[in-house]
């Protein structure tokens, strides 16, 4: 008997480290992960969705209320279907959203509706990752089960050096793996 696949949800925010999610999309694809690839807004301003779904191979979705198809509760079906959410990049918003449990867009609605544990790669500024309501937002996600990797202290995209670069894409879907 084959061996079904794992479906892990990839949401992607507005972090110029958008276009190491890419790369991630190419290594779980390639370790017979079935991605599924939602993007937020921001997210739209820095790659495209045509970008993901020719790496994934499948439908990026985008928005809450979908034009494309008939209507459908997409936060909840795609929720049901998760084995894991893994949100990389993961900006201050969304991790402030999440510990808000502000459900305003596809990827916060989707998180907040599923049962799958969530695996988030934070990415940002190191003054935005030291900021004190960062901090306790990733302690509130934390003490309910939420998992963390990175960031890691290195350049940023700013120029600057500091807490807030994304973790390498293999140690990601090293992650993933075991958590699948």
């Amino acid at each position: 008997m084959a061996k079904q696949k794992k479906n892990v949800i990839l949401g992607v925010t507005g972090s110029i480290a958008i276009y190491k999610a890419c790369e991630l999309v190419r290594i779980l694809k390639q370790s017979n992960i079935n991605v599924i690839v939602l993007m937020t807004k921001e997210a739209q301003e820095l790659v495209r969705p045509l970008t993901f779904r020719t790496l994934s191979g499948k439908r990026v979705y985008t928005d809450l209320f979908s034009k494309e198809s008939e209507w459908d509760e997409y936060h909840v079906s795609l929720a049901g279907k998760a084995n894991l959410i893994v949100i990389a990049p993961a900006t201050a918003n969304i991790i402030a959203k999440l510990a808000a449990g502000i459900c305003d867009d596809l990827l916060s609605s989707t998180v907040i509706a599923t049962k799958a544990k969530i695996l988030i790669a934070p990415a940002m500024h190191e003054v935005m990752f030291k900021h004190p309501v960062t901090q306790e937002n990733i302690a509130k996600l934390k003490k309910i089960g939420y998992q963390f990797i990175g960031p890691l202290k290195g350049k940023l995209a700013s120029g600057d050096v500091g807490w807030g670069r994304l973790v390498d894409v293999a140690d990601i879907a090293k992650r993933i793996k075991q958590l699948l």
